[in-house]
């Protein structure tokens, strides 16, 4: 078992690890178990009842977070022409056809954080699945990340747009927001979260659906939440001023 530092160990001491917060609480916690100098991101991890070996059980799709992430979110596309010009007026950060491509392959060139493509370009985007899959980087048409639209894509990924999807361990894993976001803002984040998963509930599931959510800065200790409070979430916190 790793050890960890002393301010981990306090911080840890300050937590009941076995009483599920409210929403409202956890956030609060994590803001003030913040343990280093540099601005931490906060995390979510949701374990889900689902049964990911089938295939009707399993979760993925996207959400616009309310208030984004708190960062500068890189995009790669993959198009030509007319598309190739439209990404880099949204503002991609990386544009090409076969040279990104061959970059990708030849290098091992990841340094982005969402790749689109347009539907011409996948039998090329296809060949890269062995780098891109891991990291869930790969276009896919499913989270509108292969489209003729890029530029509607490449803004609405600046924005916040995140994808989300169930692991191996049918666990959900995203990023809430910053440490240094106030906590109203990150309780509406948390809430379109838990809220995009309900709805994306698939109809084979069964039995408790969202058995343990986990809150935690990159850092710090996990913070366990109750899942059942979620629609009281923003009534119990005033708006930020």
């Amino acid at each position: 078992m790793a050890k960890h530092g002393k301010t981990y160990v306090e911080a840890l001491g300050r937590i009941d690890r076995e009483h599920e917060y409210a929403p409202v609480e956890a956030i609060a916690l994590v803001k003030q178990l913040k343990r280093t100098k540099f601005d931490e991101s906060v995390e979510v991890h949701i374990r889900t009842g689902l049964n990911v070996r089938h295939a009707d059980e399993q979760l993925r799709g996207t959400i616009a977070l309310p208030n984004g992430l708190g960062k500068d979110v890189r995009v790669a596309v993959f198009a030509q022409g007319d598309r190739a010009r439209e990404a880099e007026e949204a503002g991609a950060d990386y544009v090409g056809g076969e040279d990104l491509a061959r970059r990708v392959q030849d290098e091992g060139f990841t340094d982005f954080d969402v790749a689109i493509a347009t539907p011409d370009m996948m039998p090329v985007v296809g060949r890269l699945g062995r780098i891109l899959g891991p990291s869930g980087k790969m276009p896919n048409p499913r989270v509108g990340t292969v489209t003729m639209d890029v530029r509607r894509a490449v803004e609405e990924s600046k924005a916040g747009k995140v994808e989300y999807r169930t692991d191996r361990t049918a666990i959900v894993h995203l990023v809430v927001g910053k440490t240094s976001f106030d906590e109203r803002r990150l309780l509406e984040n948390y809430a379109a979260i838990v809220e995009e998963l309900m709805r994306a509930r698939p109809s084979a599931a069964k039995g408790k659906y969202l058995r343990t959510i986990t809150l935690a800065s990159t850092m710090g200790p996990g913070i366990k939440v109750d899942p059942t409070r979620t629609r009281d979430i923003l009534e119990e916190t005033p708006a930020a001023a």
